[in-house]
């Protein structure tokens, strides 16, 4: 009896040294529940997230806006949120570049006795993840003249905007000009009509960042976007450049 008792208690041993014990740190019961929910979480984040940008977008353009039409009651000026005059179907260059075009935040009047209109623009170039957005504010005088297209800016701005244009980089006698600006004009002549020795030292000293577009009986001016606070500066520079046009344009070429 002791031998077979013997085995007995030793196969009881064995046998539960090799059941499993129960875990002391079961897991959580709502554990799959969690790891279930963890997509929908993420998807949500990120719902989230996009929401968010919209609106800090939507914010930075009500703002924007807002600014705007502060500045134009402060300058006796009119404020319109898009455009109400097609300024779009104008003949400058610079509004025939690119996709998606689009005007906004447009003030208009009459400031300091000219007519001035200024607003927000952009086009794109590209799409997907090659899109490219430009974004500009312009200002448009008019000028006492029928004029053919002439453009003056810095080399980086103007060899996109005259990149389909045949005409040539003309030179004047200001090396101090001929190094700030480049200028391209249908008619030569006119070119050196419009920059004279007063023109040329306005623009080396007030033009600088900006680029000048003449055609027929308009000015267009463009830079890069601005503060609205800084309206006065945009409109400053379009009005000077008119002012400077010397008077013999208009008896030259006229309208």
């Amino acid at each position: 009896m002791g031998l077979p008792f013997s085995v007995a208690v030793i196969m009881d041993l064995a046998s539960k040294r090799h059941t499993a014990q129960p875990h002391p740190f079961p897991p959580s019961a709502d554990a799959g529940g969690t790891s279930a929910l963890a997509p929908l979480l993420l998807v949500l984040g990120g719902v989230v997230l996009v929401a968010a940008i919209a609106y800090l977008g939507y914010d930075m353009q009500r703002r924007r806006r807002d600014a705007f039409r502060l500045m134009a009651t402060q300058l006796a000026l009119t404020y319109s949120q898009d455009d109400p005059f097609g300024l779009l179907d104008l003949p400058f260059t610079l509004f025939t570049k690119g996709d998606d075009r689009s005007v906004e935040n447009v003030v208009s009047g009459v400031w300091q006795q000219a007519a001035v209109t200024a607003f927000d623009y952009a086009y794109a170039e590209g799409s997907g993840k090659s899109r490219t957005d430009y974004r500009f504010d312009c200002a448009i005088v008019p000028i006492d003249a029928d004029c053919p297209r002439l453009l003056i800016g810095p080399e980086t701005a103007l060899t996109s905007l005259a990149g389909a244009m045949s005409f040539h980089d003309l030179q004047f006698e200001s090396e101090a000009f001929n190094d700030a600006y480049h200028v391209r004009c249908e008619v030569p002549k006119f070119a050196s009509d419009v920059l004279d020795a007063r023109m040329m030292e306005w623009l080396l000293a007030d033009g600088s960042g900006y680029t000048f577009e003449v055609v027929g009986n308009r000015l267009l001016v463009a830079g890069p976007r601005i503060d609205p606070a800084a309206l006065v500066g945009l409109l400053g520079v379009a009005h000077g450049f008119s002012r400077h046009v010397p008077t013999v344009v208009s008896s030259l070429y006229p309208g």
